[in-house]
């Protein structure tokens, strides 16, 4: 421990704060608006028991700016977030803190606090009353009770607000400064597992009802799903005078933060968790070979696949499968140069803008992003390999096996005959340890060669035709348009979205218990025309949210 740190905690120990559970038992399943095609008869449903997840990276920045303000500078590192299974969310359930992280989150909270707390203006959000003496309690509960409610989701219980001021009174006594004092009362609720892990807590079931989260765990789990954010004033005003107990009061409050501008927030960071979009800060190419691609460019290429899974499913509220197929996409001037396009005229201030492909363009859809392209290849060439393993795993919810071990996995290099990368890759598979994985991955990737190592069209590999044909599963293509077709026609593609959808806001892997509720949902994610929007929402207002235990109806 620094000699900082020792000196805060001579002044007072922080003390271990316990979760309460006191909500009430949640309600039956919402019914369905009317009017529209309905899924087919509920199926059984046996979850496993709830998770404890602990705060993402970004969750936790957007709780700090929501609640504290966004004025606030998070610029201290904290615990990296961990992927499980591809999941982000899925890790942050598997995952507790190293004592580095302990730190970590030590270090940033007094950081928080002081930058809140020494600021006049900022302070006033927080503080609502004036203190009466350098040590003032009644003060001091006052700010507990109401900044505790925000950062831990929940009212605090009378020990837990007990302990909170009496550490501020300590500090306080201490440093003779009132607002010093809270500062540590403040630090030590950032610091706190109520306010870094997600607990789900249940009520009791009674008889053979099945257990269901109380209001506030179910608070919890709406606004971090929908917004990827805590709970705001209003969700946990919902949650306090019962109305998460009804079916009209939760499809109320799911109306209402679907509405806000904040689900944009929700849906990113499922498109960056699905796409993996977060591997795109590590992303590098040897200038030697595409002297074009620069720093910069990283960043741009995640933007656009967000901006535009945004603009499908929220502005527009359109088909999701069309993210595969559209000529519509949002581009920069780095990125309209690397697509050879002319640079939007109209641009948000992060100099994004709409624009539309040209008709003859060999850019479509998702499959024609920087984003996808340069993720998924080498530092010097293409690999078709790690893009047909993305469309499988991605795109498609195929599991791939990983290589055997200590397999030779370097492919020939160029010479006469084998100059393109299919010619390469085809010898390549002639060794039976690499046939049994490249033969599901290769024939996919290799639609996307017209595009190079960073995502730029090119006519030719080593001066030699590209052949772009394939097939996937039985059907045809000639090129990368009738791939994003094809993915975009499959039952497969939704089914796969509805499934990582799914782990992105339970936070774990589907068990056998729930595949039949992920089946309900991609059939009535089909039946609703596809819309993402009403996905979430659909999984927002289900039954099977509310579910805390693992007993089968």
């Amino acid at each position: 421990m620094s000699a900082t740190s020792a000196s805060r905690w001579s002044i007072a120990l922080a003390p271990l704060l316990a979760v309460a559970c006191s909500d009430p038992p949640a309600s039956a399943p919402v019914v369905p608006d009317a009017g529209v095609a309905q899924p087919p008869p509920t199926v059984t449903y046996s979850p496993p028991a709830p998770v404890l997840r602990r705060l993402t990276q970004s969750q936790y920045v957007n709780a700090i700016h929501d609640l504290l303000g966004d004025d606030l500078l998070v610029t201290r590192p904290i615990e990296p977030d961990v992927e499980l299974g591809g999941s982000i969310s899925v890790g942050a359930a598997g995952t507790s803190i190293s004592p580095r992280g302990v730190e970590q989150y030590e270090a940033l909270a007094y950081d928080l606090a002081e930058q809140l707390l020494r600021n006049e203006a900022r302070r006033a959000r927080v503080v609502s009353c004036a203190p009466a003496a350098t040590a003032d309690a009644t003060c001091a509960e006052t700010f507990v009770r109401a900044t505790g409610r925000r950062l831990w989701r929940r009212p605090l219980a009378d020990a837990e607000v007990t302990a909170l001021v009496t550490l501020a009174g300590n500090a306080a006594t201490t440093l003779g400064d009132f607002h010093r004092g809270l500062e540590y009362a403040l630090s030590a609720m950032l610091q706190s597992p109520n306010f870094l892990f997600r607990a789900e807590l249940a009520e009791p079931a009674a008889g053979a009802e099945p257990a269901r989260f109380g209001p506030y765990s179910l608070a919890a789990r709406l606004s971090f799903f929908l917004w990827n954010a805590p709970p705001d004033d209003a969700l946990l005003a919902a949650a306090a005078d019962g109305r998460l107990a009804t079916d009209d009061g939760v499809r109320a409050e799911v109306e209402r933060l679907a509405a806000s501008p904040r689900l944009a927030r929700g849906l990113r960071a499922f498109v960056t968790e699905w796409l993996g979009l977060q591997h795109l800060d590590a992303v590098s190419k040897d200038p030697t070979v595409f002297a074009s691609f620069s720093s910069d460019v990283p960043a741009a290429a995640r933007e656009e696949t967000l901006s535009l899974a945004e603009h499908l499913a929220l502005t527009r509220d359109a088909d999701f499968r069309d993210l595969l197929t559209t000529r519509e996409t949002f581009v920069n001037r780095r990125l309209a140069s690397i697509y050879n396009v002319r640079a939007p005229s109209q641009t948000r201030p992060d100099g994004f803008g709409l624009v539309t492909m040209p008709d003859d363009s060999p850019r479509r859809g998702l499959l024609g992003h920087v984003s996808i392209l340069a993720l998924a290849a080498h530092p010097t060439s293409t690999s078709p390999t790690l893009r047909g393993k993305f469309i499988r795993e991605a795109l498609l919810c195929n599991e791939i096996p990983m290589p055997p071990v200590n397999v030779n996995t370097a492919l020939p290099e160029p010479a006469a005959g084998l100059r393109t990368m299919r010619e390469r890759l085809s010898q390549h598979q002639a060794n039976p340890s690499c046939r049994g994985c490249h033969v599901l991955l290769d024939p996919i990737g290799l639609a996307l060669e017209h595009f190079n190592g960073m995502g730029a069209w090119r006519p030719t590999d080593q001066g030699a035709a590209i052949d772009a044909s394939g097939a996937i599963d039985g059907a045809g293509y000639r090129d990368a348009l009738g791939l994003g077709q094809t993915l975009h026609d499959t039952p497969a593609f939704p089914r796969c979205v509805t499934t990582r959808l799914y782990r992105f806001a339970y936070g774990r892997h589907e068990t056998e218990g729930e595949e039949g509720e992920v089946g309900r949902l991609a059939q009535d994610f089909a039946y609703g025309g596809y819309r993402l929007r009403r996905l979430m929402s659909q999984i927002a207002t289900s039954a099977a949210f509310r579910r805390a235990d693992g007993r089968s109806e």
